[in-house]
């Protein structure tokens, strides 16, 4: 198996351990984690409860992976943690395992960097290619979507959720919604201040795709349109056959003024009931 535990490791023999995975000094394995291939623990990680990890994931000194969640309501059940592949955890991550809500599960995706210090808060979903720099507080429920970047210090409120592509300013609230494409900026009144042209280049969108991107920013957020009025005018151009981009950002949009309080998930907090199995 190629796999190196150090002797100074506690690592419980009920562990699943993939092949080619470093074990440091000083870590803690528990009893019911599942390690995949080509994962690399340098020393001092915790790795507890239901954790469930994939392939080529580093953690680096002093991750607590799978704690229980900081919420009051939290009677012990077995919850639990899934995690991708190919994915960065630095120095000082916590990622709590899910509270007796929703499915009981904390989800980080495929390819993320969460910097030194950063925490995810029981039952977020951290989706693919995102990065949460140093000092992200995620609250409870929260949703990072596909390549959105969170910068340094941000705190995010909990069933909020940043969209795809989105863009944090450093030392921001965010206390609701952050619509995809969009950079959210101020410290003491946070908002979105326009679209998140850097990011949108760097992925390979077109000139087009975002010039219509920064059409649907310009009518929303300069000329304080409504989004019914701009819904109507994107059909009358394109009909119900939205180019993608328009299609992702209008559906964000849609979900965000059905919920409550700018964020499209706030109402799930009355519906969501413990579905977890006691330990």
């Amino acid at each position: 198996m190629n796999t190196k535990i150090s002797p100074l490791a506690c690592v419980d023999p009920r562990a699943e351990i993939g092949e080619r995975v470093e074990i440091g000094p000083f870590c803690l394995v528990g009893p019911e984690v599942v390690l995949g291939d080509d994962c690399i623990l340098d020393s001092h990680v915790t790795l507890t409860a239901r954790t469930q990890i994939g392939n080529g994931n580093r953690f680096w000194p002093n991750c607590v992976i799978g704690a229980e969640p900081q919420d009051k309501s939290y009677a012990g059940s077995n919850t639990r943690i899934e995690i991708g592949n190919g994915n960065q955890f630095r120095e000082g991550v916590t990622v709590n395992r899910g509270a007796d809500k929703e499915d009981g599960c904390t989800r980080i995706g495929d390819r993320n960097l969460l910097m030194s210090n950063a925490h995810v808060a029981h039952n977020c979903h951290v989706y693919d290619d995102t990065i949460l720099v140093n000092g992200v507080l995620l609250g409870g429920h929260v949703h990072v979507q596909d390549r959105a970047i969170i910068s340094g210090n941000s705190v995010v409120h909990h069933f909020s959720t940043i969209g795809t592509l989105a863009f944090v300013s450093g030392g921001c609230r965010v206390p609701n919604d952050v619509p995809p494409y969009m950079l959210w900026a101020g410290s003491d009144d946070p908002s979105v201040r326009t679209i998140n042209l850097v990011g949108l280049q760097r992925s390979g969108m077109s000139r087009e795709a975002i010039g219509r991107v920064k059409l649907i920013y310009r009518m929303l957020y300069r000329e304080h349109k409504s989004l019914e009025t701009v819904v109507e005018q994107i059909q009358g151009e394109f009909g119900a056959d939205y180019p993608p981009e328009v299609r992702t950002l209008v559906e964000f949009l849609e979900a965000q003024k059905r919920g409550r309080m700018g964020r499209a998930r706030e109402p799930r907090r009355d519906v969501a009931k413990p579905q977890a199995k006691a330990a």
